[in-house]
């Protein structure tokens, strides 16, 4: 299994770029926002998710571990293959779609690439219920640090970390050393994405 790739970019196309790992080169699908932050003929790094079907073996890769997190999630929604998760996360960005999953933001979504109405009610609809569920269950861990109220930017921030696949503990250690008075929601997930990779 492949956890991430190092080496230098000999290729890069639409989606695709290939990584020349010791004379070996990979052809790594990946997401425009990764495609903005490599340079052909430099070395880069990739996070990697692999996805093995019986007539083929992809390999998807990241600039970062949120964005690799994002990817792997997507793809626990039905109906949600990698090419429509590698499309979203191509027309946003990780933090930009936690935070869309938490308002419900459905347009966020379907500006990506082949996702209709149909498919970002269900992303909004399963992946919510998900960290509803996280929440609850690690609520015990949250609140000897940090203890945001319900339908607050604090709490919303810390539903889309968790949306991100951040655990309790992750989150306490970079918000108990954050002022988030007087942040808007996507402020606190901006700054403490910064702190979290």
């Amino acid at each position: 299994m492949f956890y991430h790739l190092n080496g230098i970019v000999s290729d890069i196309d639409i989606n695709l770029a290939v990584v020349d790992c010791g004379g070996v080169g990979y052809a790594v699908n990946t997401t425009a926002n990764t495609l903005s932050s490599i340079k052909l003929n430099e070395k880069a790094k990739f996070y990697i998710s692999e996805y093995i079907k019986e007539d083929s073996f992809d390999l998807y890769g990241f600039s970062t571990l949120s964005e690799k997190r994002c990817f792997d999630m997507l793809l626990t929604v039905s109906g949600i293959g990698p090419k429509a998760a590698q499309a979203i996360l191509s027309a946003t960005t990780p933090d930009g779609l936690a935070i869309a999953i938490m308002n419900g933001n459905e347009k966020a979504i379907t500006v990506a690439q082949g996702v209709g109405k149909k498919i970002a009610q269900r992303v909004i609809l399963e992946l919510k219920d998900k960290v509803s569920k996280e929440m609850g269950s690690v609520s015990a861990d949250i609140q000897p640090v940090f203890q945001p109220q319900e339908g607050t930017p604090q709490n919303d921030a810390v539903a889309a970390l968790m949306v991100l696949g951040y655990s309790a503990p992750e989150i306490n250690a970079v918000l108990k050393r954050m002022d988030v008075s007087g942040m808007s929601t996507e402020q606190i997930v901006k700054i403490a994405l910064k702190n979290l990779i």
